[in-house]
């Protein structure tokens, strides 16, 4: 039976509960109150860093059950003149927000994605951090040879309990990061930067940790030769999620330009060639402006034929999957035929063809 129950109640499990079901209980709480969420609150998140600083240790939770929560931030029971505890059970560590921050930093390990998963656990010693001597140097504040006289029973438990000796007991297991939201947006792209290739630079606005406005720049280098539907994903750029504590997903999806000349065919390049009806007879002489600058000159001595297509080998959009390579540049033509003769015109058909 324990004594208190307070800092278990602040996890949300009971005083039977795992090391495991502790993590877990730590991770939503301090997710929920941690100040920079919406749900903040400073001095809760400091009491539920407390609770867990004490309750992941097995040396403290086994002092906070027996004796309660004073005597776990002491170092033990004190008793004012019991023999084998001079001064009482050490100074007292009073815990602070720096403390809480520590604590938290350690579970969720370091990253930008705004605590979205676990840390490796703890490192030996804790790392340094200010929080692991729990102000008890030299261990339990005087209690020499450990607390083999305490009554009760709990004699052969090791000296020095108000430290993380090796890091805290059973560290923590690593475990997958939660999967964020993915958010899809369409990026449109000219077909002119599809075929040379261009870094595109250009702000988002999303949601912040107090759910305020802020913008984000995105870098997007195209390279030659991509096709409409290419995905790239950016991780943690989106929206803050306060029920994770993590980033949304961002998704581009290439979408390409309608271009007033030319169509995409895969690899491909369609240029449908306006020609009069004249022109289809008698021939013609034209230039066409690429994608990439150039001036490709275009002639016909010989009628054009209105289904027939004329194909360039290598003057179609790059491809990226084989640098160096091309695709094809397909004339097509369309015939402006007239609507209606003039009795010279027919005389001149009807005479010649």
């Amino acid at each position: 039976m324990v004594k208190e129950t307070k800092l278990y109640d602040l996890l949300g499990v009971s005083s039977s509960a795992s090391d495991a079901e502790i993590k877990k209980g730590y991770r939503k709480a301090a997710l929920k109150y941690h100040p920079d969420k919406p749900t903040g609150d400073t001095e809760k998140f400091k009491e539920i860093s407390e609770a867990f600083e004490i309750l992941s240790d097995s040396n403290k939770r086994s002092v906070y059950d027996q004796y309660g929560l004073d005597a776990a931030r002491n170092g033990g029971p004190s008793f004012q003149g019991q023999s084998g505890f001079p001064g009482g059970g050490g100074s007292t560590h009073s815990f602070s927000n720096d403390d809480a921050f520590n604590i938290f930093s350690q579970f969720f390990g370091s990253n930008d994605s705004g605590f979205s998963g676990f840390s490796s656990g703890f490192p030996s010693g804790a790392g340094g951090a200010r929080f692991s001597s729990s102000g008890f140097p030299g261990g339990m504040g005087g209690m020499p040879g450990g607390m083999g006289s305490m009554p009760g029973g709990m004699g052969g438990m090791p000296a020095g309990m108000g430290g993380m000796p090796g890091g805290m007991p059973g560290g923590f297991s690593s475990a997958s990061p939660h999967e964020e939201e993915v958010v899809s947006v369409d990026i449109p792209v000219s077909l002119e930067d599809l075929f040379t290739g261009k870094k595109k630079s250009f702000k988002i606005g999303r949601k912040g940790m107090r759910g305020e406005p802020e913008k984000v720049q995105i870098d997007i280098n195209l390279k030659p030769g991509w096709k409409e539907g290419t995905k790239l994903t950016y991780k943690n750029h989106g929206d803050y999620n306060p029920s994770t504590g993590g980033r949304k997903t961002l998704q581009f999806i290439i979408k390409e330009k309608k271009h007033p000349l030319y169509k995409r065919d895969g690899d491909n390049i369609i240029y449908t060639l306006p020609l009069t009806f004249k022109e289809s007879l008698l021939g013609f002489s034209k230039t066409l402006q690429t994608l990439d600058g150039r001036t490709l000159p275009l002639s016909r001595s010989q009628p054009v034929q209105p289904t027939e297509e004329n194909t360039y080998p290598g003057q179609g959009m790059p491809i990226s999957k084989n640098p160096g390579q091309r695709g094809n540049l397909i004339i097509k033509y369309k015939i402006n035929y007239p609507i209606s003769l003039t009795d010279s015109q027919r005389r001149a058909i009807a005479d010649n063809f």
